[in-house]
């Protein structure tokens, strides 16, 4: 048998058994640990730090969203404060605070499990700036765990968008979370989001790695 049909079947066997081997093990997902942070609209930039003022940008995240040099204060109905929370942008449509469960312990509020951008009906919040104040009526919630996902690794995995998954992280914790969604586009990489409670619950880092079941 020549060099060259050895060598194709060869590596059409490594990459059966890598197949075989990716499906016993489930669909590998590096984690992404989202700490509080907040998105605002222009309106809100401009009434926290000033006329006209734009936001400074410091880091590059997925899907054309960057961490700001700006951050702010976020008081609770009780006058429990948060200081020195993160603004993200670009601006958006509807300001919208993300918090954990312990934060909205700390700020004295009850803060709803949603997905980013279904604010309504959400917690209230006030917001303070270096030039002013804002209160939201609502947008203050615990972001709902997801996987960001380009439409080449959806297909990878076996899922489309809006499908809810469940996740283990196999480590000595050994934790399952369930009710994490799948969110599908073309400019996301790769990486489930979950928050600080949640990381710090299961022993995992940025960076760790989990599977899809």
């Amino acid at each position: 048998m020549e060099q060259q049909t050895v060598e194709m079947i060869t590596k059409l066997v490594l990459q059966a058994l890598n197949a075989m081997e990716e499906k016993k093990n489930g669909f590998q997902v590096p984690v992404g640990v989202s700490a509080r942070h907040i998105h605002l609209t222009q309106e809100h930039v401009e009434a926290l730090f000033g006329q006209g003022y734009q936001l400074t940008k410091k880091k590059e995240l997925m899907g054309g969203q960057y961490a700001c040099s700006e951050t702010v204060t976020v008081v609770g109905l009780k006058l429990r404060a948060i200081e020195n929370v993160r603004v993200l942008g670009p601006v958006r449509r509807a300001s919208q605070l993300e918090v954990s469960a312990t934060d909205a312990l700390k700020l004295g509020i009850a803060v709803p499990v949603r997905e980013s951008g279904d604010i309504a009906g959400s917690a209230p919040v006030a917001v303070v700036g270096p030039k002013g104040v804002i209160y939201l009526k609502e947008g203050c919630i615990i972001a709902m765990r997801h996987i960001h996902m380009s439409p080449a690794d959806a297909a990878a995995a076996g899922v489309h968008d809006g499908d809810i998954v469940s996740v283990k992280a196999d480590n000595q914790r050994g934790t399952i979370f369930n009710q994490v969604k799948i969110r599908v586009h073309d400019s996301f990489t790769l990486e489930m989001h979950i928050d600080t409670d949640e990381a710090n619950a299961s022993g995992i880092c940025t960076g760790h790695k989990v599977m899809i079941l």
